[in-house]
């Protein structure tokens, strides 16, 4: 199941854009191995396992690293695998004895996924920080947030899971697609700040053509425009428009119940604190479930503004099947999906003490071998 099936990856454990990554291969039908540190280390957002949703779909063994029969019990595992992913500081896994060089002696055709925040090379190579710190860097925080005040932190979607996790995943399957031709592995060298930075592209494009200024919240799609925002409705909950193209615009004051003489130039900027106003006024006369029924499913771009807790109820969501539930748990179903090879369906998360070595090790190494380690 999956159009990744077949396809063998290592994953020593770390946080944030790894686990992710991880997740979305295993999600596709890799079989992913979560090689653990044996002792925790209380690193990230600490929560119950089952919550722990990006650690689904894969099993996980427990080694110490810093142990040379460990090292080489992973080294052995590199020999079956088509990638690994890692996540530490730059040369971390080299002095651990687990670098590019140590693997590709072990599989000339493995794919090394190397996943940092701000690169394997620079000044700031070797510093901590998180996703806030990396988009800070990239010139998208200073884009995100509305006027008169600060920089608003995106949660940590643009830095860990956006420019860091998707890009990885991106470059992890060209390299094994170019490997197919060539036999040869490569590093891949995946950092928040560059992915956030490639994610700007379209901005910086538009801040070039003078389209986009540095201030915040006085811009078209950053909540400056009175078409393009989240207002409030009567009943405190929220609504979103995006009508940008004018065939949109004007059906989005229709079903408003608004005379299009309201605007004389949707993209005069002097203009749009005042027919902000008059759109924050027409949005609370309705709730937001009224509002639905007047704007849903119509060329408005239009959609209500949903809580987590109301996602897996929407009509739409539902029938698609966006969110499913797994050990009482509610989380985002995989994606992209596939028409021959579907994916399969995830798996609750798994610490490396619920699986037995034989399960874990299973279609890794020969049932001897694997023997050996337990007894070891």
């Amino acid at each position: 199941m999956g159009p990744l099936q077949g396809i063998k990856i290592v994953e020593l454990a770390g946080i944030g854009p790894g686990p992710m990554a991880a997740m979305m291969m295993a999600d596709m039908g890799a079989t992913v191995l979560r090689v653990e540190r044996e002792q925790a280390s209380g690193l990230g957002v600490q929560r119950p396992l089952n919550c722990d949703i990006t650690l689904r779909s894969r099993k996980a063994v427990a080694l110490d690293l810093k142990n040379p029969e460990h090292r080489d019990r992973v080294l052995r595992l590199v020999e079956e695998a088509d990638v690994l992913i890692e996540g530490f500081r730059p040369g971390v896994t080299e002095r651990l004895g687990l670098g590019p060089d140590e693997c590709f002696k072990r599989n000339p055709k493995l794919i090394y996924g190397r996943m940092t925040g701000f690169g394997q090379t620079g000044p700031m190579a070797q510093a901590a920080g998180h996703d806030l710190n990396y988009i800070a860097m990239s010139g998208a925080l200073a884009a995100i947030g509305r006027a008169d005040q600060p920089p608003t932190p995106p949660l940590n979607l643009v830095g860990d899971y956006g420019g860091g996790a998707l890009y990885l995943v991106v470059g992890v399957l060209a390299a094994l697609l170019e490997a197919r031709g060539s036999g040869k592995g490569q590093v891949v060298d995946a950092a928040m700040v560059d992915g956030a930075a490639n994610l700007m592209a379209a901005p910086f494009g538009m801040f070039a053509a003078g389209l986009l200024t540095k201030t915040r919240g006085a811009n078209v799609l950053d909540s400056g425009s009175y078409f393009y925002d989240a207002y409030e409705c009567a009943d405190g909950k929220y609504v979103s428009v995006a009508a940008i193209e004018p065939k949109f615009h004007a059906e989005m004051l229709e079903l408003m119940g608004l005379d299009a003489s309201v605007v004389t130039k949707q993209m005069d900027r002097a203009d749009w604190p005042r027919l902000k106003t008059v759109m924050e006024e027409r949005f609370k006369t309705k709730t937001r479930d009224e509002w639905v029924e007047i704007m849903g499913g119509s060329d408005a771009c239009f959609a209500p503004v949903l809580e987590m807790d109301e996602v897996m109820d929407d009509p739409h969501n539902k029938e698609r099947d966006t969110f499913i539930e797994i050990d009482g748990v509610v989380q985002p179903a995989p994606a992209p999906r596939f028409s021959r090879t579907p994916n399969p369906t995830p798996t609750a998360p798994v610490r490396a003490d619920m699986v037995s070595l034989d399960d874990a090790l299973d279609g890794w190494l020969p049932s001897d071998e694997i023997a050996r380690w337990a007894a070891a």
